[in-house]
């Protein structure tokens, strides 16, 4: 099955005030810097001359004088008449609009300013109330300004380190600084319970035979544990992307009703030391908190790779201490009873060998492509909310998608639908999903992609030249579908296949695989006389083909009996062949001399078969598509007498006898007790 499935998430406690009282303190903080800073911008006063201050007393545009205290300065305040004269603005700025003080006057000190100002007024003629109303009164002024750009950088300073905690740790006190060794893992309990099944599982019959066991030792443990039996560890789940592992994680959490903790591997590795094996810890104190239970790692190849491989000489590993630390916690002296390890992983060869001994990971679970079976059962799961028409058979989708895993099954019938509802249909026909199958296998269709009618005879050609040589040799795979339409970023045009289910392939089924592969190119030599690019993939397909043949498979007879293949990985970055020079260039000799055979046994079927190449490029120049059941009109059926997978699988479905209902099997079982 799929991957891709909606994972429920945890709810979460809305907090109504996430940043606590602390928030609206940094806030205020904030705001009244801003507006002490304003008021400092805004209160800045001109300073005149003590003969332009006199004027300004003899004009009688002076309200108020005060002395400020410590300072030798006058602040003086304008009557609402003199803020209206031109000869003021220049000086008032913006203060003209405040009630004062407007403009300062600096003095020597303040004994002789007042006896030179009291002097001024006994001679000035002003009335004797705005005399008095003049006189000077002394008043205090705290240098606010001076302290707060003196505390401003200490402010900003601890403002900044509640920010970045806050953000990091998602609000709250103390910050990430403080909760960084907390484990990053999501639980589903009982108030947000996995609704995931094996009953939404398909195509996965022996892993979930496996995993059923599981369930059953959380469930009733002391089944087994009366006959002697422990409660395994943990299991590993091994395949490759796209396979289920992830979902069959999640309906064993679903089926067993535990509490289920899942994350990632990532989610350990952090770049402060130590942070890690702090969070294999906490994990681990949660799950024993709840236990029983269980702990699914997904891709746990992130933190469980072999030690010693890529480490700088000198430097301390932090992924090294985090595995370090979940091997004890797996298997130390403190292990718990209760909780069981899920991890999932498509790179089973990186990770160490003391992660997936018994007593850790008790259980490898091979979680594969499905074969036509599987296939057919994810198909149904997947077609249920599609609106299918009833040509729709699930045995044909099946059948044409070999080697699909569920999530890319899950695509296509996706794609289907949306394919469907782009032409304006009620429902998905057959046809909807051979278009997208025809997606996943070459890309997206390109129709308009411009193409001189020179290249596209060389692509019909040597798309022929595929279908024909598949056609008439013995162990290669038969034709679905050829066709000429651009796909995806560089395809002109493709060949389908449907290849057999099987493990075990012979030294003759290889070769007539790399006829088959060089079909395109040696159909443009015989028609044309030249070659072309378009035989790039076909190419890198055949060589590592051969190199597998004579270095991995032993198919070769000078080579022998031999296989340079490190399944183990040891050899993973070694600077050294595992054999000599003179090996080596008789590697490449033999290969050479394979891949030079099965050329020409190509080109000679070809040039015997030059009509019936001729009238199928033809053929697909004018239709663009061509399907097997045409392939049998223009040329003929196949010379063969082997049923293809596809033909297996429905006379396999048509011989099994109908399913007998648990009804039926209770009183046959009876019938035969009473017999």
């Amino acid at each position: 099955m799929s991957d891709n499935n909606n994972i429920p998430q945890p709810r979460k406690k809305i907090n109504p005030n996430p940043g606590g009282i602390q928030g609206w303190v940094i806030a205020g903080l904030i705001f009244a810097i801003i507006g002490l800073l304003f008021i400092n911008g805004s209160t800045k006063l001109s300073s005149i001359s003590y003969k332009s201050f006199e004027k300004m007393v003899s004009k009688g545009d002076v309200d108020k004088v005060s002395i400020v205290k410590g300072t030798n300065s006058l602040e003086i305040n304008l009557t609402p008449q003199a803020l209206q004269k031109a000869e003021y603005v220049k000086s008032l700025g913006q203060n003209k609009y405040s009630t004062g003080p407007h403009l300062k006057v600096d003095i020597i000190s303040e004994d002789s300013f007042m006896n030179e100002y009291t002097h001024f007024l006994e001679k000035s003629t002003l009335p004797d109330e705005i005399k008095s109303r003049l006189y000077p009164e002394t008043v205090s002024r705290s240098d606010y300004m001076s302290m707060l750009w003196q505390w401003l950088p200490l402010i900003f300073f601890f403002g900044l380190m509640y920010f970045v905690m806050t953000r990091m740790s998602g609000g709250g006190p103390g910050g990430a600084l403080f909760n960084i060794g907390k484990s990053k893992a999501a639980l589903f309990d009982a108030d947000n319970k996995v609704k995931i099944t094996f009953a939404d599982v398909a195509g996965l019959d022996e892993a979930k035979e496996e995993l059923t066991e599981i369930v059953e030792f959380l469930k009733k443990p002391g089944k087994y544990t009366e006959l002697g039996g422990k409660i395994p560890k943990g299991a590993l789940l091994v395949g490759p992307p796209g396979t289920g592992k992830t979902l069959m994680a999640k309906a064993v959490a679903g089926e067993a009703s535990v509490p289920f903790f899942s994350l990632s591997g990532s989610d350990f590795v952090e770049m402060f030391v130590g942070v890690g094996a702090a969070r294999v810890r906490d994990l681990f104190k949660q799950a024993k908190e709840k236990a029983p239970c269980i702990i699914f790692i997904d891709e746990i190849d992130a933190v469980g790779r072999s030690r010693g491989k890529g480490a700088m000489p000198g430097g301390n590993d932090e992924r090294e201490n985090t595995l370090n630390s979940l091997l004890v916690e797996m298997d130390g002296f403190g292990s718990d009873s209760g909780i069981i390890i899920l991890a999932a992983t498509n790179r089973p060869d990186v990770l160490d060998s003391a992660l997936l001994r018994p007593g850790r990971f008790d259980r490898q679970i091979s979680v594969d492509v499905p074969d036509i079976n599987g296939r057919e059962a994810i198909f149904k799961v997947h077609l249920k909310p599609v609106k299918i028409a009833e040509e729709v058979d699930p045995k044909k989708l099946a059948a044409q998608t070999p080697g699909f895993a569920g999530a890319e099954i899950a695509n296509v019938c996706n794609e289907a639908a949306l394919l469907a509802a782009r032409r304006g249909k009620t429902q998905v026909e057959m046809k909807d999903f051979q278009d997208a199958i025809d997606r996943e296998i070459g890309g997206l269709e390109k129709k308009n992609k411009l193409i001189s009618p020179e290249e596209k005879e060389i692509v019909a050609f040597h798309e022929a030249g595929h279908a024909i040589t598949g056609w008439f040799l013995e162990h290669a795979n038969p034709l679905v579908k050829v066709s000429i339409v651009p796909r995806g970023i560089a395809a002109l045009g493709y060949a389908q296949y449907l290849p057999r289910e099987q493990y075990l392939y012979r030294t003759e089924q290889l070769f007539d695989e790399m006829c088959m592969a060089l079909g395109g190119r040696a159909a443009e030599e015989v028609v044309f006389g030249k070659i072309s690019t378009g035989a790039l993939s076909d190419l890198e397909k055949i060589t590592k083909m051969a190199y597998s043949m004579v270095t991995i498979y032993g198919m070769n007879d000078k080579i022998g009996n031999v296989s340079f293949y490190d399944s183990k990985g040891q050899n993973e970055y070694s600077f050294t062949k595992p054999y000599s020079d003179q090996t080596a260039q008789m590697i490449d000799e033999e290969v050479k001399k394979l891949i030079d055979l099965a050329y020409s046994t190509t080109k000679e079927l070809l040039i015997e078969k030059r009509d019936k190449l001729d009238i199928l490029a033809k053929e697909l120049l004018k239709r663009e598509i061509i399907y097997q059941h045409d392939l049998e009109e223009l040329i003929g059926k196949r010379p063969f007498e082997k049923e293809t997978s596809y033909q297996e699988f429905l006379n396999k479905k048509d011989e099994e006898p109908a399913e007998v209902s648990q009804e039926e099997k209770s009183e046959e079982k009876e019938e035969s007790q009473a017999s």
